[in-house]
């Protein structure tokens, strides 16, 4: 009972500023992916309430994430069922399972971190721009989308050409006043006024939000927001048509070739993109606590498995709900679960009240999520540690806004490694002289890459010349670069040039330098 309790002040706060923001996006993604509205619902569920406690994760949290949209929708529409595409889901989660058995975990270890903080960069400047058209009221496309191509044709920065030319003035009156509300009660209520901190700031916004909504109604008509710009819960007329809501897998369709494709694309995606999520959760978690990613494919499996059995869409590790959940003060997987059980109540109960809520407020909400994500802090960090990880960040910041997140992170992912070669290649060989006098110093890891510059600075030397190789720093010489030194010293005597190497901590890489044929090598 402790585990689950022991910050529930703080827990309990966080989950209702989720479900806040878990609710649109939720029906969002459902929408944008083809699939029935309750879907998005029924993962949102599953993702909060069954990965929850399955997981190892304290701040992470799961549902339907809007990286799978593309994957999800092509896979309705090749398989031409959604009773098949859910077996497809069923699937994919026995293979995160067996990911997750077969320890595939440890692939997210190999994110730079440079990728990782561009990745949480890239996803608040997302918030804010994808977020903007839907705090003035202009909600064509669907809230949560990480595309830079939107649904309607437009993309990331075309859709701005379009909500200036229509702006709903209640939806952007109601968006401003939330706004203003969560950066005064962040930066100013709940400092000075500790008996309040426990209330979430997005609770009040979004409360004066629809009260003000319901104010425009009976004296402002003309201003109020109209059905399509609040929140549209299904609502079932009674507790049978609930159960309505709920679709199974067809068992018929298990050799249906589209179905075990769409299952390993999204066993793989899903995987990937939860690996990153945690990754990234974890660096922004103020104790630093490290998630087991091998039990959390296996979480995540289960979580697959149960969604597409009662007829939800995908669950993966989501960073846009799991950055609000940390943002919120969470403190423990309490919050995951609390946000996945409220989920649950405001269909069963309220979904007349949740449906009052304008997406103009919970706009703000993501906003300002997306500003502390992408904070001037993180830019000026990264342009202190050198170019060798402000490249990686920016280019994955960039890649990122103009993909979307997994084509980002890989490009990402890519540089970074070119950033490491070359940084690797300028501080492997060292070339410093004295008149005649050559001291060429080989550190850390000399690779093939290597090779080329090296051949060319001891050419360069000239005749009655005494050249020091010192290897003694190296972990490890490439054996190309080897025979390149072996060679120079082999005819090094033709220049009467004198060699010596002074000796490796490494007596089997010393050994490598000592060959038989050579006549003018002196070994110190």
């Amino acid at each position: 009972m402790k585990t689950y309790f022991h910050s529930l002040g703080k827990d309990f706060p966080a989950a209702i500023v989720v479900v806040l923001i878990a609710l649109p996006l939720c029906l969002g993604i459902a929408l944008a992916s083809g699939a029935p509205l309750f879907s998005g619902i029924i993962a949102g569920i599953v993702g909060g309430i069954l990965v929850g406690i399955l997981s190892g994760s304290q701040l992470s949290v799961s549902g339907p994430a809007a990286g799978l949209t593309v994957i999800v929708a092509a896979s309705i529409a090749k398989i031409q069922s959604y009773e098949g595409f859910l077996l497809a889901v069923v699937i994919a989660g026995l293979l995160q399972l067996l990911f997750g058995f077969l320890k595939a975990g440890i692939l997210g270890d190999y994110v730079p971190n440079a990728v990782i903080k561009g990745m949480l960069s890239a996803i608040g400047l997302l918030l804010i721009l994808k977020q903007l058209p839907h705090l003035v009221g202009y909600d064509a496309n669907f809230m949560g989308n990480e595309s830079f191509k939107e649904k309607n044709t437009e993309n990331t920065f075309t859709a701005f050409e379009h909500f200036a030319a229509k702006i709903n003035e209640g939806a952007l009156f109601i968006g401003l006043i939330s706004l203003t509300i969560l950066i005064i009660w962040d930066g100013w209520v709940t400092k000075k006024i500790k008996k309040i901190q426990l209330l979430p700031g997005a609770l009040i916004a979004v409360v004066v939000a629809t009260f003000l909504n319901e104010y425009f109604k009976t004296a402002m008509p003309s201003v109020a927001l109209q059905p399509n710009h609040l929140v549209s819960l299904p609502i079932s007329a009674e507790e049978k048509g609930f159960l309505t809501f709920f679709t199974f897998p067809d068992f018929t369709f298990i050799g249906n070739k589209q179905v075990w494709i769409a299952a390993v694309t999204l066993a793989i995606v899903a995987s990937l993109e939860t690996l990153l999520s945690i990754e990234a959760v974890d660096n922004l978690d103020p104790l630093k606590r490290a998630t087991p990613t091998n039990r959390e494919l296996k979480a995540q499996g289960v979580g697959n498995f149960i969604s597409g059995l009662i007829g939800g869409i995908p669950v993966t590790s989501v960073i846009v709900r799991s950055s609000a959940n940390v943002y919120a003060g969470a403190k423990s997987k309490t919050s995951t679960i609390l946000h996945g059980c409220l989920l649950l109540l405001f269909v069963l109960f309220i979904p007349q009240i949740i449906n009052l809520i304008p997406l103009s407020a919970l706009a703000a909400i993501l906003i300002f999520t997306g500003y502390k994500l992408a904070s001037i802090g993180v830019f000026k960090q990264f342009y202190k540690k050198g170019w060798d990880q402000l490249i990686p960040f920016v280019v994955t910041i960039l890649a990122i806004l103009l993909t979307d997140l997994l084509v980002g992170i890989l490009i990402g992912c890519v540089v970074a490694l070119f950033s490491l070669i070359s940084s690797n290649f300028r501080s492997a060989v060292i070339v410093v002289n004295d008149t005649n006098n050559y001291l060429i110093r080989l550190q850390k890891d000399v690779s093939y890459l290597n090779k080329a510059i090296i051949k060319r600075k001891l050419e360069e030397i000239p005749e009655n010349a005494y050249v020091l190789i010192d290897v003694t720093r190296a972990d490890f010489i490439d054996k190309d670069v080897i025979e390149e030194i072996n060679h120079f010293m082999q005819h090094a005597h033709l220049k009467q040039v004198k060699v010596e190497v002074k000796k490796s901590r490494h007596k089997s890489m010393h050994q490598l330098f000592k060959t038989p044929n050579i006549s003018k090598l002196s070994v110190v």
